[in-house]
């Protein structure tokens, strides 16, 4: 019998994320189906206070609408965690996965808290403030779906936690041009000061190599979050390290081309092409055959002391 919650979910995440849409299909197909639900949620709301389709077309809307909208959104996560009869089938796919594998109410607000620091239009003056702003948008993401991998301890949940952080750095070094263009600045703004870019006049070409100098610097401060991810793998069953291995495969490349590509990084959008994810997903496997057999044996490293919000 078609479920038709599960279909809705499923066409929101191949239209809206070709990039982990293509890692998904790595999952369990219980997870799998899980993962389309719970992102069919993030996706819609985003969609939401963006004034976007399926995370194309973002044209804003205006900060008192879209405050409106984020009460709303609030209130039906809310309703739906209390396991209220829902009639949207974006919130029945977020109840389903919410219920099934008990996400605390307070990492589902942690989400839309950072959808409401995009409402109130904050100021990021620090790495770590880019970095509280990506845990709110993607690191608590992780964590969730980290939960819904059957992840309960503490220093995996941070793991997943990291990689969350690791892929926002990346998609904010990406989409800087298009995101300033909309008036969102996420870049630390003390690098900006430093190079010399009036934080209104991100988008200017006159300063696309400072831009990407600076876009550089953060694709860098990423990379010990994608080490630290690594080493969640081996608590995940093998599908699902396979999947994950190769997500993080995938949005490390972004952020790699965007780095050597320099100033002309915003020319076109920055992905990896067919042949690029079939590699990515066969050095997916191999990492995850390393973390299954030979990680196990050794003694984790300790987490680095980076920035953590759990």
């Amino acid at each position: 019998m078609t479920d038709a919650v599960l279909d809705h979910s499923r066409q929101s995440m191949e239209q809206g994320s070709k990039s982990f849409a293509a890692a998904a299909r790595l999952f369990p197909a219980a997870i799998r189906d899980d993962a389309w639900m719970f992102y069919a949620w993030c996706r819609h709301c985003d969609d939401e206070i963006d004034g976007q389709v399926l995370g194309h077309g973002a044209v804003g809307i205006d900060p008192v609408l879209a405050g409106r909208k984020l009460v709303e959104l609030r209130e039906r996560t809310a309703a739906a965690l209390a396991g209220e009869p829902q009639t949207d089938p974006v919130f029945t796919a977020f109840q389903r996965v919410a219920a099934r594998h008990a996400i605390p109410a307070e990492e589902a607000m942690d989400l839309l808290q950072g959808f409401e620091m995009d409402v109130e239009g904050r100021r990021y003056d620090t790495l770590e403030d880019t970095l509280d702003y990506a845990y709110h948008v993607a690191g608590v993401v992780g964590v969730m779906m980290a939960r819904i991998m059957g992840v309960q301890d503490a220093p995996t949940l941070r793991r997943a936690q990291d990689l969350g952080l690791a892929f926002q750095l990346t998609n904010i070094a990406r989409d800087v041009v298009e995101d300033a263009r909309g008036g969102r600045v996420y870049l630390p703004g003390q690098w900006l000061d430093e190079a010399g870019v009036p934080r209104d006049q991100v988008d200017q070409p006159r300063h696309r190599q400072a831009v990407a100098h600076t876009a550089q610097r953060l694709v860098a401060a990423a990379e010990p979050y994608y080490a630290s991810a690594r080493w969640g793998l081996r608590d995940l069953n093998p599908r699902s390290a396979w999947a994950i291995a190769t997500a993080r495969g995938v949005y490390r490349a972004i952020g790699r081309h965007v780095s050597r590509s320099g100033a002309k990084a915003w020319d076109g959008r920055t992905s990896v092409d067919k042949a690029g994810k079939l590699a990515l997903v066969g050095r997916g496997a191999l990492i995850t055959l390393w973390c299954k057999t030979l990680d196990v044996w050794r003694e984790p490293p300790p987490r680095p002391a980076l920035w953590t919000h759990i």
